[in-house]
């Protein structure tokens, strides 16, 4: 609303990036974020109903049946559980490795597990501001865990964690994914490869993008301001260069097979001037002036990147 744009894909790209962001906003309350992994999870004491994570879980379905890479940043167990594998202690490494090593240290223990650790069979939780406290079991508050009933113990603490904790929050989420994409193709997939349909792979080979590159309207592979486009790109920080594929493409991360697998399309836009550098991300193609001089490319190419919101008709 309120912005001139051509519907060929690139608002869409625009819209799927706007409501993922503020779905994973962490004022609504809906998921915890951990500094450690950079990764979200469904929070246990989320005030919402199931509907919200039913949309949730829509807007992931609808990503895909739109071929729309996702910022979201998940541990791999979501993926598991919305292929159906059940998760295991192992699946913590990546979603709470300290955690996950703390576990693992109470398996490899050598010596008086209940005295050393003097733990039984509960949880602790935070909830809003005050630490709560959940049996794992029947009477788990006054049973001791041992060297013999360490491994249950375990095990109970990471159904809880992964499973029980969010059921509501996830099975809603998964319900709502499966209605839009669910099926046979869905079933051909292991979770690794599902996270990749979702969010598209983090690594960015541009020189394999450089590769595949092609040019227009005035500008080859050899000309001065070509040259010098990359060699800026080569020079920039990852967060520069996700910011730079974000402005060209939509998204700042790379289709499953990789950058060189994309078409990308490099224009001149006239003259040299003063006019900053355009894009069209329903296509994946650059419009460069043709800069008098490579540190007015440079400038011209950071100014751009760093104002990459929103659409206009040229």
């Amino acid at each position: 609303r309120g912005e001139k744009g051509i519907p060929e894909g690139g608002v869409q790209k625009e819209f799927f990036q706007l409501i993922v962001r503020q779905m994973f906003d962490l004022n609504y309350g809906m998921f915890i974020y951990d500094e450690e992994t950079r990764c979200f999870w469904f929070s246990s004491t989320a005030l919402e109903n199931a509907r919200e994570f039913n949309l949730i879980g829509k807007v992931f379905g609808l990503a895909i049946y739109n071929s729309v890479i996702l910022d979201a940043h998940f541990p791999m167990v979501v993926y598991k559980k919305l292929m159906g594998v059940k998760p295991t202690l192992e699946d913590l490494a990546d979603f709470a490795p300290a955690l996950h090593r703390g576990l693992q240290m109470l398996l490899d223990f050598q010596g008086d597990v209940e005295e050393v650790f003097a733990r039984t069979f509960v949880a602790d939780y935070e909830e809003y501001g005050t630490m709560k406290t959940i049996e794992l079991c029947p009477g788990g508050a006054n049973r001791n865990v041992t060297e013999v009933n360490r491994e249950e113990y375990v095990e109970l603490y990471v159904k809880w964690l992964l499973e029980d904790s969010i059921q509501a929050q996830f099975s809603a989420f998964c319900e709502g994914f499966h209605e839009v994409c669910g099926g046979a193709a869905l079933r051909m997939f292991i979770p690794e490869e599902l996270e990749l349909l979702i969010c598209g792979s983090p690594s960015l080979d541009f020189l394999a993008l450089e590769e595949v590159t092609s040019t227009e309207d005035g500008f080859t592979r050899d000309h001065p301001l070509i040259r010098a486009f990359w060699e800026i790109v080569h020079e920039m920080s990852l967060e520069d260069k996700k910011k730079l594929l974000f402005f060209c493409t939509g998204s700042d991360r790379s289709p499953i097979k990789g950058l060189g697998s994309m078409t990308f399309v490099i224009s001149r836009n006239g003259p040299d001037s003063d006019r900053l550098p355009t894009a069209h991300t329903c296509f994946n193609h650059l419009l460069l002036p043709e800069y008098s001089h490579k540190e007015k490319l440079r400038v011209c190419l950071m100014t751009a990147i760093n104002n990459s919101e929103g659409f206009g008709l040229m």
